[in-house]
């Protein structure tokens, strides 16, 4: 009897004190993060990022709280990567480009490969980062990459042909430099903000971008043409990342729920340039602007004038890593999404 009693009151003592460790979901300790983009907060990427962030706060059910700073309240684009490294935010969202040289194997992305829309963009830079997990983000964790629609011609002055861009000046930045020097006409390099004075000035004559500048930076307002070039869009890379340190610091439930989120966002990112861009069209129609579509013909006449600036890309990386096998990947993966 006495046994008895003693086993029961270790029985309650041990329950007792397990209830009094227990801790309750509403009791857990909240993981508080910060988000920094360049985006405006108007911007279609940055409400895209912003839903991102509520997502995860869901399905946490509130055990992460992400505080999102867009338009370059915390950071500027080309310092949020810095900035995700040495903890000033902790999570990034920017673009490979506005820091130079940093991201040679992602740079592989950009070239003119004939990008058919945002979604396949999106879908290829994921492909080629988890084929060839190559190092330029080592220092950071990568949550997903994501590139935007082709970038195409806008002008001025209507452009049917190769021949027609001779000495034609284009304002153009990083790969579509080099594009414009392959077609041979003539690169005038600017930031975005400043390409609509520039148009109506006539200090330059046309512009590479996706189609979502047309409406999104009014320069529909300012060209005439529309050159549907898709055999030679390119695209640009952005990341988005996290802190090493603080992701490590993460329980391994909470890191599920930021994969999973991740993964399913790389089609609402892809998806989400796509709209922009349709809106960029029917905004630069509606001002009665031209659309012209190059020929099966020229098409390829303008895939070939820029091979060069392929071979150029893998000249210059081939010692460092294989190149060629992330160009030929590239293009082959292109194909799988058909013509324009």
């Amino acid at each position: 009897m006495r046994l008895c009693k003693w086993v029961l009151f270790v029985f309650l003592g041990v329950v007792i004190g397990a209830s009094a460790f227990q801790v309750s979901p509403a009791e857990a300790k909240t993981i508080d993060l910060t988000y920094s983009t360049f985006f405006p907060p108007t911007h279609i990427q940055a409400k895209v990022a912003e839903e991102w962030g509520r997502e995860i706060e869901k399905r946490t059910k509130g055990q992460v709280k992400i505080t999102y700073f867009a338009g370059s309240s915390l950071l500027k684009g080309p310092q949020i990567y810095d900035g995700i490294i040495k903890g000033i935010t902790d999570i990034g969202m920017s673009v490979c480009a506005y820091t130079s040289g940093r991201f040679p194997s992602t740079e592989a992305i950009d070239l003119p490969m004939g990008y058919p829309t945002g979604v396949a963009a999106t879908k290829i830079i994921n492909a080629l980062y988890e084929k060839f997990k190559f190092k330029d983000f080592d220092n950071v964790k990568v949550l997903y990459l994501f590139a935007h629609g082709p970038g195409l011609l806008f002008s001025k002055k209507p452009v049917h042909k190769l021949e027609e861009l001779d000495g034609l000046k284009i304002r153009s930045t990083g790969t579509s430099a080099a594009v414009s020097k392959a077609l041979r006409a003539c690169p005038v390099s600017m930031p975005q903000n400043a390409t609509y004075e520039a148009l109506q000035k006539g200090v330059v004559e046309a512009t590479w971008g996706p189609i979502e500048v047309l409406k999104g930076w009014k320069q529909g307002e300012v060209i005439k043409y529309m050159i549907d070039c898709y055999s030679i869009g390119y695209t640009q890379s952005f990341f988005v990342a996290m802190n090493k340190k603080k992701w490590e610091s993460l329980p391994s439930d909470v890191q599920s729920v930021f994969e999973e989120v991740s993964r399913e966002w790389l089609q609402k990112t892809g998806e989400a340039w796509d709209s922009s861009d349709a809106e960029g069209r029917a905004f630069s129609t509606s001002l009665g602007n031209e659309t012209i579509k190059l020929s099966r013909e020229e098409s390829k006449r303008w895939a070939e004038a820029v091979k060069p600036v392929w071979e150029e890309y893998i000249s210059r990386h081939e010692k460092e890593f294989p190149a060629r096998e992330y160009v030929e990947f590239i293009e082959a993966e292109v194909k799988k999404y058909g013509e324009n």
